[in-house]
């Protein structure tokens, strides 16, 4: 089963994704992409972390999410804007080889015998982006998203912290 749960910055993808996750399992996995990448992204890192209580079970993978055991468990992986960051800034910002990285390494993960969570922002909804590597990327994760919500089974779009189901 793969639900999909886009929105944009403080929606309440996180908290949805969570709650739906204790409701699925007792001890379900959170699946960490975040590099730290300043101060202040450690503080965010630091501030998922504390929402989490002893029932779930932390695993961290930058870009090869399928290399994880992850069968027959419950996983909310968050997310895969940070995870397309890394794809995109380790192909040097090149968005059909990060792009073709990040379907092949989705398709592989999606191969094993688990209950996805996937968590994704919609960054294309606001401002137009200044720079070209951020148009770039508006670009790459538009079309990521599009490719995880096709094969979604549930499909949910945060709005101030409530869900309007897609699909």
């Amino acid at each position: 089963m793969l639900y999909y749960i886009s929105g944009g910055q403080r929606s309440g993808k996180s908290r949805y994704a969570q709650d739906l996750a204790l409701q699925l399992s007792a001890k379900p996995v959170y699946l960490a992409t975040s590099r730290a990448w300043d101060d202040d992204h450690r503080q965010r890192i630091a501030r998922h972390v504390a929402d989490r209580d002893a029932r779930w079970t932390t695993l961290e993978e930058e870009k090869h999410l399928s290399r994880l055991d992850l069968a027959g468990r419950i996983v909310v992986l968050d997310c895969v804007t940070l995870w397309l960051t890394n794809f995109f800034s380790d192909a040097d910002y090149q968005v059909e080889q990060a792009l073709a990285l990040a379907q092949q390494e989705f398709d592989l993960l999606c191969q094993q015998d688990c209950t996805l969570l996937v968590i994704s922002n919609e960054i294309g909804m606001g401002l137009h982006a200044p720079t070209e590597a951020g148009r770039k990327f508006t670009d790459l994760q538009g079309w990521m998203n599009q490719y995880i919500a096709t094969r979604a089974d549930k499909a949910v779009f945060m709005v101030s912290g409530l869900p309007l189901f897609l699909k």
